[in-house]
Protein backbone atom coordinates (compact mmCIF):
# COMPACT_ATOMS: atom_id res chain seq x y z
CA UNK A 1 0.00 0.00 0.00
CA UNK A 2 1.40 3.33 -1.16
CA UNK A 3 1.23 5.53 1.46
CA UNK A 4 1.70 8.34 0.23
CA UNK A 5 -1.35 8.25 -1.62
CA UNK A 6 -3.67 9.64 0.31
CA UNK A 7 -1.77 12.74 1.28
CA UNK A 8 -1.45 13.07 -2.53
CA UNK A 9 -4.96 12.97 -2.73
CA UNK A 10 -5.59 15.71 0.16
CA UNK A 11 -3.04 17.77 -0.93
CA UNK A 12 -4.51 18.15 -4.44
CA UNK A 13 -8.03 18.47 -2.92
CA UNK A 14 -7.02 21.56 -0.59
CA UNK A 15 -5.20 22.58 -3.27
CA UNK A 16 -8.59 22.91 -5.35
CA UNK A 17 -10.64 24.29 -2.35
CA UNK A 18 -8.24 27.25 -2.11
CA UNK A 19 -8.46 27.81 -5.65
CA UNK A 20 -11.97 27.85 -5.49
CA UNK A 21 -12.10 30.00 -2.61
CA UNK A 22 -9.58 32.40 -4.22
CA UNK A 23 -11.07 33.07 -6.92
CA UNK A 24 -14.76 33.41 -5.25
CA UNK A 25 -12.74 36.00 -2.76
CA UNK A 26 -11.25 38.25 -5.98
CA UNK A 27 -15.44 37.64 -7.39
CA UNK A 28 -16.32 39.14 -3.84
CA UNK A 29 -13.80 41.71 -4.00
CA UNK A 30 -14.87 43.72 -7.05
CA UNK A 31 -18.09 43.39 -5.90
CA UNK A 32 -17.25 45.43 -2.32
CA UNK A 33 -14.88 47.48 -4.20
CA UNK A 34 -17.70 48.51 -7.01
CA UNK A 35 -19.77 49.50 -3.63
CA UNK A 36 -17.53 51.69 -2.16
CA UNK A 37 -16.48 53.60 -5.70
CA UNK A 38 -17.59 52.22 -9.34
CA UNK A 39 -14.07 53.39 -10.32
CA UNK A 40 -12.22 51.71 -7.63
CA UNK A 41 -10.09 48.02 -8.75
CA UNK A 42 -9.62 44.74 -6.48
CA UNK A 43 -6.18 46.39 -5.84
CA UNK A 44 -6.91 49.57 -4.95
CA UNK A 45 -9.81 47.76 -2.81
CA UNK A 46 -6.90 45.53 -1.49
CA UNK A 47 -5.15 49.27 -0.60
CA UNK A 48 -7.42 50.73 0.84
CA UNK A 49 -8.34 47.81 3.39
CA UNK A 50 -5.33 48.01 4.08
CA UNK A 51 -4.59 51.52 4.90
CA UNK A 52 -7.94 51.55 6.69
CA UNK A 53 -6.19 49.75 9.03
CA UNK A 54 -3.24 51.67 9.22
CA UNK A 55 -3.50 54.73 8.63
CA UNK A 56 -2.40 57.75 8.73
CA UNK A 57 0.96 56.08 7.85
CA UNK A 58 3.74 57.26 5.20
CA UNK A 59 3.85 55.77 1.83
CA UNK A 60 6.85 54.38 2.62
CA UNK A 61 5.67 52.40 5.38
CA UNK A 62 2.74 50.94 3.31
CA UNK A 63 5.94 49.63 0.92
CA UNK A 64 7.42 47.98 3.72
CA UNK A 65 4.32 46.64 5.58
CA UNK A 66 3.15 44.97 2.09
CA UNK A 67 6.05 43.89 0.11
CA UNK A 68 4.62 45.74 -2.83
CA UNK A 69 6.92 48.17 -4.90
CA UNK A 70 7.55 51.63 -4.66
CA UNK A 71 5.77 52.46 -7.88
CA UNK A 72 2.52 50.37 -7.43
CA UNK A 73 1.71 51.51 -3.62
CA UNK A 74 2.61 54.86 -5.30
CA UNK A 75 0.05 54.30 -8.08
CA UNK A 76 -2.76 52.85 -5.86
CA UNK A 77 -2.96 55.84 -3.25
CA UNK A 78 -2.90 58.29 -6.48
CA UNK A 79 -5.81 56.44 -7.42
CA UNK A 80 -7.35 56.30 -4.78
CA UNK A 81 -6.76 60.25 -3.58
CA UNK A 82 -8.19 60.57 -7.34
CA UNK A 83 -11.40 58.81 -6.12
CA UNK A 84 -11.56 61.05 -2.86
CA UNK A 85 -10.98 58.13 -0.65
CA UNK A 86 -7.62 59.20 0.96
CA UNK A 87 -6.00 62.12 1.04
CA UNK A 88 -2.41 62.87 2.06
CA UNK A 89 -1.58 64.88 5.39
CA UNK A 90 1.39 66.31 7.14
CA UNK A 91 3.18 64.13 9.18
CA UNK A 92 2.82 65.40 12.96
CA UNK A 93 5.90 64.07 13.93
CA UNK A 94 8.36 65.45 10.73
CA UNK A 95 6.80 68.61 8.85
CA UNK A 96 8.88 67.99 5.99
CA UNK A 97 7.12 64.37 5.64
CA UNK A 98 3.51 63.50 4.27
CA UNK A 99 0.88 60.62 5.46
CA UNK A 100 -1.65 59.23 3.97
CA UNK A 101 -4.86 58.81 5.67
CA UNK A 102 -8.79 57.75 4.65
CA UNK A 103 -11.09 60.53 4.04
CA UNK A 104 -14.67 61.00 5.68
CA UNK A 105 -16.12 59.55 2.69
CA UNK A 106 -12.95 57.08 2.38
CA UNK A 107 -13.87 55.72 6.06
CA UNK A 108 -17.65 55.83 5.72
CA UNK A 109 -17.82 53.79 3.05
CA UNK A 110 -15.19 51.00 3.90
CA UNK A 111 -17.30 50.86 7.64
CA UNK A 112 -20.01 50.35 5.56
CA UNK A 113 -18.88 47.47 3.43
CA UNK A 114 -16.92 45.81 6.15
CA UNK A 115 -20.25 45.95 8.28
CA UNK A 116 -21.83 44.48 4.83
CA UNK A 117 -19.05 41.83 4.84
CA UNK A 118 -19.43 40.64 7.92
CA UNK A 119 -22.56 40.34 8.27
CA UNK A 120 -22.62 38.11 5.21
CA UNK A 121 -20.15 35.87 6.92
CA UNK A 122 -22.17 35.95 9.64
CA UNK A 123 -24.98 34.41 8.07
CA UNK A 124 -22.51 31.88 5.85
CA UNK A 125 -21.72 30.71 9.43
CA UNK A 126 -24.74 30.35 11.11
CA UNK A 127 -25.33 26.76 10.55
CA UNK A 128 -21.43 26.03 11.28
CA UNK A 129 -20.97 25.19 14.99
CA UNK A 130 -18.69 26.98 17.37
CA UNK A 131 -15.81 24.41 17.38
CA UNK A 132 -16.01 24.05 13.32
CA UNK A 133 -15.50 27.88 12.81
CA UNK A 134 -12.97 27.68 16.05
CA UNK A 135 -11.39 24.92 14.15
CA UNK A 136 -11.45 26.45 10.65
CA UNK A 137 -9.80 29.71 11.88
CA UNK A 138 -7.02 28.30 13.81
CA UNK A 139 -6.46 26.90 10.48
CA UNK A 140 -6.62 29.57 8.15
CA UNK A 141 -4.45 31.34 10.89
CA UNK A 142 -1.65 28.50 10.65
CA UNK A 143 -1.83 28.63 7.36
CA UNK A 144 -1.12 32.58 6.58
CA UNK A 145 2.14 32.10 9.43
CA UNK A 146 3.23 29.47 6.99
CA UNK A 147 2.58 31.25 3.84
Amino acid sequence: MNTSHPRESAAHDLEHELSVLFGRARSVSLTLAAQIHPGLDAACYSMLLHLGDISPVRAADVVERTGLDKSTVSRQIARLEELGLVERVADPTDGRARQVQLTAVGTQRLNTVRADRRARLRAIFDNWSTEDITAFSALLAKLNRDL
